[in-house]
């Protein structure tokens, strides 16, 4: 069914506030995983993920204090599966990143939305264009030149946890949850994570720390939050479109400092996945109002 948003329509300056917020979201993210890098080594790579995540959480509890009782089941299961999906979104992103370039590591993930957009369509364009992000796929993994089998797994399971993501960042922000459940989802997600934190703890130095809270505050309360309120403006298959931002920051991100320079194939394969992911996630809600949002 759909909301009470999506039922009323968008207009085109909310279209354009939640491309902007979705962008910050982005290089957030992106800037994120600059100072996360540096940390894999004395940290680990789960350990930072969930590191992040608690430090994320109590920040937003801090600011948006939000409350517990008055909430319906349906929102709690929201918020818990939001969480769910962040935990499992973060962890094997990172996982890919600690053993692929950034732009293709954040190029595999944006696949997760283009899913979601293609399963709710049975035209044989998204399929035509699936074939197109297909082919940019191989180009990254085959041509791309030597990159880790289980990174590309990593990757594509990242993906999965986005699509699942880019759906609730939409249904959350239109309900009454709003940035409060965003809190309450971080909290889940850090909670869930709790095995790979706490025996991190005594691992962690001074100059840990502030690469740690950067990273925790551009790309999890900073990106979670305004991916939410961009929810709240549009609908997931706009939602869905604007994420090929990542790959694409990602990709920038990567060789300005991280020295990460792809190949020319390899930035083709880029190429191919974030504009026919795009079209994809775009053409497969054009013609209903929008079945992601049902």
């Amino acid at each position: 069914m759909s909301t009470p948003a999506t039922a009323q329509g968008f207009d085109r300056g909310a279209i354009v506030r939640a491309m902007i917020l979705v962008l910050i979201g982005a290089t957030g993210v992106q800037l994120s995983a600059v100072f996360a890098v540096g940390l894999f080594e004395p940290l680990g790579v789960l350990g930072t993920s969930s590191l992040r995540l608690t430090i994320a959480a109590v920040i937003l509890l801090v600011i948006f204090r939000p409350r517990l009782r008055g909430r319906s089941r349906t929102e709690w299961a929201g918020i818990v599966v939001y969480g769910i999906a962040m935990a499992a979104m973060n962890a094997m992103l990172y996982l890919a990143v600690d053993r692929l370039p950034l732009g293709i590591a954040t190029t595999l993930d944006f696949l997760g939305p283009c899913a979601v957009a293609l399963f709710a369509s049975r035209r044989i364009r998204e399929g035509l264009l699936a074939v197109v992000a297909l082919l940019g796929v191989a180009l990254i993994a085959g041509f791309g030149g030597p990159l880790d089998p289980l990174g590309i797994v990593f990757g594509l399971l990242a993906g999965a946890a986005f699509g699942l993501y880019t759906l609730l960042a939409a249904r959350v922000g239109q309900s009454g949850a709003g940035l409060q459940g965003v809190a309450l989802s971080v909290v889940v997600a850090a909670i869930l994570t709790l095995p790979f934190s706490v025996p991190t703890v005594p691992r962690i130095e001074l100059p840990h720390l502030v690469p740690l809270v950067a990273s925790a505050l551009l790309g999890t309360a900073l990106a979670f939050s305004v991916d939410t309120l961009a929810g709240r403006l549009t609908s997931a298959r706009v939602l869905g479109v604007f994420f090929a931002f990542d790959p694409v920051v990602g990709t920038i991100v990567g060789a300005l400092f991280l020295g990460q320079i792809l190949s020319p194939i390899a930035l083709s394969g880029v190429v191919l996945v974030v504009v026919a992911g795009a079209g994809i996630v775009w053409f497969a809600g054009s013609d209903t109002r929008n079945r992601l949002d049902e």
